[in-house]
């Protein structure tokens, strides 16, 4: 494993000056690619201290949780950019699909040797990939933590429309000769309109964050083929598809107006949980990890208490 230092720019005004003394930068080479992952230690470790692998969602990166894992200072965590996004290569063989992504899990817990006590923690199309990895995997994680998971098909409902023009959006840019596909999906304009859509909150600092950390890392991917892939993963599946195969604890947290993760959704997800809790966090939407880190992570930290190690 090769070790790189995290860097010396100065944290964003929302993220604490902690945070980077927390925080080592490392890679690890997983079937032949190379992975970054990132490793926040605890300022100081007590007996509930835990160790949280965190998978986020489509077309992040792991800058994403960066405001979660600022509020929990007690714990150790884990958070690589998933292959084929921000500073991890694509994989070299297969297609990214969510049972791919779920091998790399276990690939990747194996090399850095984390235990069936890993905290598994998954945001969005991460929590495809956890759920999935779990119920092939039962006993390699304990509890389950989803943040604004997807509860439902992507193709269905009211938003299946939606879904569908993004798939073609996606299918057209990996279509098109390299650099107007390029140019398509990282336009300045679309991405924008896909931030302001998703923001709810009417806090004008907080909105610009939001909107440098989207232009920043939004298009921050391998390739357009592995980008159409990763998609096509996050609209063919769902969390409710593996939920009755979750026997263990697991902690839901949605947002009140999540147009993506729907509420109702969430409520029909907890009830086919064995042992599920559901969290709502008021006036926010799908970005939970950008606007309300705070009681998310207080959350976590009760459920944990709630089922230590």
């Amino acid at each position: 494993m090769d070790t790189v230092n995290p860097g010396t720019s100065p944290a964003p005004a929302y993220l604490s000056a902690e945070l980077s003394a927390r925080t080592s930068a490392s890679t690890v080479t997983i079937d032949g690619g190379t992975v970054a992952f990132w490793t926040y230690e605890p300022l100081l470790e007590t007996p509930e201290t835990r160790t949280i692998l965190v998978v986020h969602g489509f077309r992040g990166d792991h800058h994403g949780l960066l405001r979660v894992a600022d509020q929990l200072p007690d714990m150790r965590i884990i958070m690589p950019d998933l292959p084929g996004f921000g500073s991890s290569e694509a994989f070299a063989r297969g297609p990214h699909s969510v049972e791919r992504y779920g091998q790399f899990i276990a690939d990747f817990m194996a090399a850095r040797e984390l235990g069936p006590d890993t905290v598994l923690l998954g945001h969005s199309f991460g929590s495809i990939v956890a759920s999935h990895f779990v119920a092939n995997n039962p006993d390699a994680v304990r509890p389950l933590i989803l943040i604004n998971p997807i509860a439902a098909p992507a193709l269905e409902g009211p938003k299946g429309a939606m879904t569908r023009l993004a798939v073609l959006y996606y299918r057209l840019a990996a279509g098109l000769p390299r650099r107007p596909g390029l140019a398509l999906l990282r336009n300045p304009l679309i991405v924008r309109v896909m931030s302001e859509t998703m923001a709810k909150t009417r806090d004008r600092e907080l909105r610009v964050f939001i909107h440098g950390q989207h232009h920043a890392y939004f298009s921050s991917f391998a390739d357009r083929d592995s980008l159409l892939e990763s998609f096509t993963a996050s609209v063919s599946s769902h969390v409710a598809e593996v939920a009755g195969q979750l026997e263990l604890p697991v902690l839901l947290i949605a947002g009140e107006k999540d147009e993506i993760a729907t509420l109702p959704n969430q409520h029909r997800l907890l009830a086919l949980l064995p042992d599920g809790d559901l969290k709502v966090i008021p006036g926010v939407g799908h970005l939970i990890h950008y606007e309300t880190p705070e009681p998310a992570a207080r959350y976590i930290r009760s459920f944990l208490k709630d089922h230590p190690a």
